[in-house]
């Protein structure tokens, strides 16, 4: 029997229907090189008990204090802390979803918004502006030009209120207090994590957008950049991904592919862990 790996979609508010659409496409041009050895089933997660289904999770864009509010509500946001941050399972973040995951966010009320965590970096919310200053950009995703199968062209990003990772973050065991004392700011609570063979990983920044900003001086500075570089809008650290636009509002189905290979790659590492030869 052919072995099934569930990947689920955080369905609590947002564009959860666009990633599973997205999602099944991504499925369908990857199906000739698993068919053999793995199913990938999509599903919608609401609760706890889905979310215990799932090998891996996307948590689309939205309103992110929303999302937050009713995984809150649901009972929802210790065992997603758990999945992310002591489990290890693949997770992926698209603008709310990346706010959500960072350790720490700025330009919010203290008490105003929970974080899940993960991703060791300080979040700007609506960096870019309201709603009516969203915009669409080319960017350059050198994470997909180094897939041979995946067609080398810019990448749509559809940007919407969206955020920016302003800070790579300190690596530390628990809580970043040092983001916490900090005014507007809150921070994601700290997990005791079980290795599992992870070992610590800095933050990988994954693309940038040049010449949009240059203000945050400070974010260059902590991830060794240059001045050039532009605001950092897609960051990796061990099993999390975040992206601050929008791939499921777009009919380009690349990053999906590339992430689901991902995925099948921490799958296939964790049952070789689990079953030595």
């Amino acid at each position: 029997m052919t072995p099934v790996i569930t990947v689920g979609v955080l369905a609590l508010q947002g564009a959860f229907l666009e990633h599973i659409q997205l999602l099944g496409e991504a499925v369908r041009q990857i199906r000739p090189e698993i068919e053999q050895h793995w199913e990938i089933s999509i599903l919608e997660v609401r609760t706890a008990e889905e979310l215990q289904r799932c090998e891996a999770l996307i948590i689309p864009g939205g309103e992110s204090t929303t999302v937050s509010l009713v995984a809150a509500r649901s009972n929802l946001l210790e065992p997603l802390r758990d999945f992310v941050k002591v489990l290890r399972r693949p997770t992926w973040g698209t603008c709310a979803g990346l706010i959500l995951l960072a350790e720490s966010a700025n330009r919010i009320k203290k008490g105003g918004q929970d974080l899940i965590g993960g991703l060791d970096v300080r979040v700007n919310r609506n960096y870019f502006g309201r709603q009516t200053e969203s915009f669409e950009a080319d960017l350059n995703l050198p994470f997909l030009s180094d897939e041979p199968s995946l067609e080398n062209t810019p990448f749509r990003g559809v940007f919407i209120r969206a955020p920016v990772v302003e800070k790579i973050l300190r690596q530390v065991t628990g809580e970043q207090k040092e983001e916490a004392s900090r005014d507007e700011t809150v921070t994601a609570p700290g997990k005791d994590v079980v290795a599992n063979g992870h070992e610590a990983q800095p933050v990988q920044v994954m693309a940038t957008l040049p010449g949009r900003s240059k203000r945050l001086a400070e974010k260059l500075e902590a991830a060794g950049l240059s001045e050039e570089v532009g605001d950092i809008i897609a960051v990796r650290q061990r099993n999390v991904f975040g992206t601050s636009f929008h791939p499921e509002l777009t009919p380009d189905a690349r990053i999906h592919v590339w992430w689901l290979r991902q995925v099948l790659e921490s799958v296939q590492a964790t049952a070789s862990v689990g079953n030595p030869k």
